[in-house]
């Protein structure tokens, strides 16, 4: 039974058959091949067949990658700048190692552009504080600025501004060793812990991922430390004699001009802060970072928060052998891959969960056995992971119980909405020999979801109406995005897992269709917030919609599916480029992608599109691009975590989403189910 806000109770509608009606059902061989060789379907035997032995080879090989613990992890790569920091930071606490330093530099070295440049993803176009960061790593690992690459950057950089036109971030890396000025920084008070939840600007305006990065750059800013540069960098100035230009003041009357302005009293304020209060302040600023310490020693479960903690903690007293700093340190470690040609790639963050998930909801449409003794493994895992205490969201929700999932193996504080929304899906796939444990699970996340929705009907990633503008605005905040607004894909996986729970009527539910449908844009495409992009959000958004009842008829859809129609590309694929963030020309265009086309696949049939010629040409792309081993091959980015700003390739995307897409049209809809009603 679900309770209800009012006391209520409602059953849960049952999802996956027991496990005596599975055992039942199933034929004398009970492997994955032998249960989809099986499936009945009335497309085209060649597109059938193609689909069907696609399907076999991909849940093969994704139950091959599945860890002995019970979860699925692909690699998750961003771009060099996590490389060059992790240097920067070995550099900045004197514990360098050589071997190290060498395997960073070979990885950094491999990415770089023939024009010298790096990007931030594939085919993407060079970056110039991306750049100037791989280039001072590679001078630290003992490259010389005549070596023929580093020549060719440096050129690129002073072409493009240099020093002077990068980014915060990059020029606060650069201060620590004397490269830029403090005092031609953004300045950041450590004061700022103080302010009430209520005050503009207080650190839960800001997103889960910025604040756990801004709260230890306060103490960075005040202590404004410098180590010894082991070299200098005239030739990535524009003009060596004058480094540091006068940046223009926008008009007074502006946004940009008011933050500009308040920028400049906050520098004055550094110069005669109370002593007792800044070291104070610090001090409550150094108790926030601990206590948001996970078990495994990270933040957060994401790589930037760990640096930056450390930096801060360590400029405060605490040596690296306290178990603050150990452990910290050690979980940074952990984001190492090691690649086969010895290279070292440093992972933003880690998605077990996520990729688990997705991972579970993609062999159970594509008809491997709700009892499948792999799928309850990874069942049992996900309950173990999941959440019981409260976090950061409960500042905005007080009185709501816990019950959520985060995205990584350690991050107790920050649940978020999206995966939650998912492991429900995927928990609900699964024939567990312990009903009653996951529907306890289900009935908690649910509950937590629909308390976590904001005023406007929708849901964003970590919290509830995480929407001031004001960050943005902020001189220090020129980098991604800083806030967590309500998106479409995340309002859409949490429908989508309402109407599985039967929630379909309840008034909350409603509001987020809604909204949703309010959403669309003029094209036909929905934004994609976490996933590259209108093909994203569209792909989330006509499931969701299915899921609800919204016949396929409906004008939203009809639309949807048009333009879906008109961005496949002439091989039958689809693909985005991130550029479409920048640049809405680039919108459903780009080179076709696994991922991408089990996206487009995955609306198309959900709107009812399963025997269409457009349907047919994308599956017979995903069959005919698949490997021997049953996988795909993606070199580009189709994750985002800030739009245009930072681009991810998760690795497993390539697997999942196919296998998900491909089972669908050969089996049905989620878990048997029909699409397009």
């Amino acid at each position: 039974m679900t309770a209800t806000t009012d006391g209520s109770t409602e059953a849960l509608p049952p999802r996956a058959p027991s496990a005596s009606e599975a055992t039942a059902e199933k034929t004398e061989s009970t492997d994955a091949t032998a249960r989809i060789e099986g499936t009945q379907t009335a497309v085209p035997p060649d597109t059938a067949a193609a689909a069907r032995r696609a399907t076999i080879r991909a849940t093969d090989y994704l139950l091959s990658e599945q860890d002995s613990a019970g979860w699925w992890k692909g690699d998750l790569e961003t771009n060099v700048t996590m490389d060059a920091e992790d240097l920067l930071l070995r550099q900045f606490l004197g514990i360098q190692d050589p071997k190290l330093t060498e395997s960073a530099a070979r990885y950094i070295r491999g990415e770089q552009r023939a024009d010298g440049t790096w990007a931030t993803f594939y085919e993407g176009p060079g970056e110039l504080s991306t750049t100037i960061e791989a280039y001072v790593a590679l001078r630290l690992a003992g490259d010389t600025p005549d070596a023929a690459h580093m020549a060719r950057a440096s050129e690129w950089i002073r072409g493009r501004g240099g020093i002077a036109a990068s980014r915060v971030f990059t020029r606060i890396w650069l201060a620590l060793f004397g490269w830029w000025k403090w005092d031609d920084l953004p300045e950041l008070p450590p004061e700022l812990i103080y302010f009430p939840k209520w005050f503009p600007l207080n650190i839960y305006d800001f997103g889960c991922w910025a604040r756990q990065t801004i709260v230890p750059l306060t103490i960075v800013s005040a202590k404004r430390p410098v180590r010894p540069a082991p070299f200098g960098l005239d030739e990535l100035h524009t003009d060596p004699r004058n480094p540091n230009p006068p940046q223009p003041l926008a008009p007074a009357a502006t946004w940009d001009g008011l933050f500009q302005r308040l920028d400049k009293a906050l520098h004055v304020y550094h110069k005669v802060a109370l002593r007792k209060l800044r070291g104070a302040a610090m001090r409550s600023a150094a108790r926030w970072i601990i206590e948001r310490q996970e078990n495994d020693g990270c933040w957060g479960g994401i790589q930037p928060p760990a640096v930056y903690s450390v930096i801060a903690l360590h400029l405060l007293g605490y040596d690296l052998d306290h178990p603050v700093l150990r452990t910290g340190l050690a979980s940074l470690d952990r984001f190492t891959v090691w690649r086969q040609d010895g290279s070292r790639m440093i992972e933003a963050c880690q998605s077990p969960v996520w990729d688990t998930c997705l991972a579970v909801i993609a062999l159970a449409d594509a008809g491997l056995p709700a009892d499948h003794p792999q799928l309850v493994k990874a069942a049992d895992w996900m309950l173990a992971e999941e959440i019981v205490r409260p976090g950061d969201w409960a500042v905005r929700r007080p009185q709501l119980p816990p019950g959520g999932w985060a995205f990584e193996f350690e991050n107790d504080n920050y649940p978020d909405i999206d995966d939650t929304a998912e492991v429900v899906l995927a928990l609900r796939r699964v024939a567990h020999p312990d009903p009653q444990r996951v529907e306890a699970a289900v009935r908690r996340a649910v509950r937590w979801n629909l308390g976590m929705q904001s005023k406007n009907g929708a849901w964003g990633a970590f919290d509830a109406d995480n929407t001031s503008p004001f960050p943005n605005r902020l001189p220090f905040c020129d980098f991604g995005e800083v806030i967590d607004p309500p998106s479409s894909d995340v309002t859409a996986h949490v429908v989508e897992m309402l109407a599985d729970v039967g929630r379909t009527h309840d008034p909350r539910t409603r509001r987020g269709i809604d909204w949703l449908l309010a959403e669309q844009e003029p094209s036909g495409a929905w934004f994609g917030r976490w996933g590259t992009n209108y093909i994203y959000g569209t792909g989330s958004v006509l499931p969701a919609l299915a899921a609800v009842g919204i016949p396929a008829s409906h004008p939203a859809v009809r639309r949807a599916v048009g333009w879906l129609r008109r961005v496949q590309n002439s091989d039958g694929g689809w693909g985005e480029d991130q550029r479409s963030y920048h640049d809405k020309e680039w919108a459903g265009r780009g080179s076709s992608t696994a991922s991408q086309t089990g996206w487009a696949l995955m609306a198309l049939l959900a709107a009812g599109e399963r025997d269409s010629e457009t349907v047919r040409r994308g599956v017979r792309w995903l069959a005919e691009t698949q490997r021997p081993d049953g996988s795909w091959d993606e070199p580009y980015f189709t994750g985002t975590g800030f739009p245009w700003d930072f681009s991810i390739n998760y690795h497993l995307y390539r697997q999942v989403f196919p296998l998900t897409a491909l089972g669908r049209y050969v089996n049905g809809g989620p878990a048997g189910a029909p699409l397009g009603v």
